[in-house]
């Protein structure tokens, strides 16, 4: 009876690995499909959505996984965005684009490949993110928003007074647009892959433990304050890598880009989609990404017969902000609260027949062909 449900399991998840590939191939395919067919404003809206996938499940493993409520994801995105372009721009870029100060000699013909940017963007970010968690997850609750919401604020004026280094507030332009459909989504994948992973290992238990009873773990031994800064290092690494993408894609930079509204944004992702959940983070990435761009019409002049209404600058932020309160009254948990996408919603589980295993099916073949 064990032997027909384990070999019943083991068909379902052969099953499901079968409809994963086929998703893949599909996914594959529109990515092939997409630059010869599409425009580059929708181009940029499917670029836009990865990114904000990679930015959301990072945030997500911060907040809604480890508990920790985080208000500087900007900052960290920030160190990324400018980690990579500094690292890519040619020697003559740099030349003409420092005009109020002369850039660092140090940094003038310091240059790397674009993937190796990426990675040490990520880095960067992490590290910083690592500084910044010793002192500041020994705070909880809405103290630790608070501490985060100011190291941002504070890694954004460095950025505006570091001339020689980031350029000040005029920032960084024509970096060279790497960011494509496969490049994007090709880092959405793995750090969907191993946030996935990393939630169904003992780690990620761990985590929902911290999360859900930090004295409780602690007394049964649990490091906490350990897992904790580990889960915050691996958020801003994600943070990192989501800016250096978004400064490929935009090809320009400036401070401006990283404020509070930028946090803002992800944190609608996170509630949105539901906190604690993998899946939530992508729906919510497609929705708000899909809706931001959208609602750009509100804040154009819009003619109804002889009506004309003004367009409003801000408006579709006032529209959104409104439906992100709708989605907290009538549901608080977001769209999957902790749930997560499984084959099985749409197929049932395959099933052995009852009191049968497959060995037994075997033999009663076996004596059907030989005529018993």
């Amino acid at each position: 009876m064990s032997s027909a449900r384990t070999t019943g399991a083991s068909t379902t998840r052969t099953r499901n690995g079968l409809l994963n590939l086929l998703s893949l191939a599909a996914l594959l395919y529109f990515l092939w499909w997409a630059p010869t067919n599409l425009d580059g404003y929708k181009l940029r809206v499917i670029n836009l959505i990865a990114i904000n996938g990679i930015l959301g499940l990072s945030l997500n493993l911060i907040y809604g996984i480890a508990g920790m409520f985080s208000l500087g994801h900007a900052g960290f995105m920030a160190i990324g965005a400018y980690v990579s372009a500094l690292l890519i721009l040619t020697p003559a870029q740099k030349v003409t684009q420092w005009i109020l100060e002369p850039i660092a000699p140090w940094l003038l013909n310091f240059q790397v490949p674009f993937i190796i940017s990426l990675i040490l963007a990520g880095l960067a970010a992490a590290f910083v993110g690592w500084l910044i968690a010793l002192p500041v997850l020994r705070l909880g609750g809405d103290y630790l928003g608070i501490a985060t919401l100011g190291f941002a604020e504070i890694i954004r004026i460095l950025i505006v007074n570091l001339t020689p280094i980031t350029n000040g507030s005029l920032g960084l332009k024509g970096i060279p647009a790497h960011t494509d459909l496969w490049m994007s989504y090709g880092c959405f994948l793995v750090i969907l892959v191993f946030v996935t992973r990393l939630m169904n290992s003992n780690f990620g238990n761990v985590l929902r433990a911290v999360r859900d009873d930090e004295v409780a773990a602690r007394t049964m031994g649990v490091d906490t304050f350990r897992v904790r800064t580990l889960a915050f290092t691996l958020g801003c690494f994600g943070g990192g890598l989501g800016g250096a993408l978004m400064g490929n894609l935009i090809t320009t930079i400036d401070p401006k880009m990283f404020m509070i509204t930028q946090t803002y944004n992800l944190l609608m992702i996170v509630v949105v989609g539901g906190l604690g959940s993998i899946t939530g983070s992508v729906i919510g990435s497609i929705l708000v990404t899909t809706m931001l761009e959208w609602l750009r019409f509100v804040e154009n002049p819009i003619t109804l017969g002889s009506l004309r209404i003004p367009g409003i600058p801000g408006m579709r932020m006032v529209i959104f902000s409104v439906l992100l309160i709708a989605v907290i009254i009538f549901r608080r948990e977001g769209i999957m609260g902790t749930r997560e996408f499984s084959w099985n919603w749409f197929f049932p589980p395959l099933k052995q027949p009852e009191g049968k295993t497959p060995d037994d099916i075997d033999d009663i073949l076996e004596e059907r062909r030989r005529g018993r």
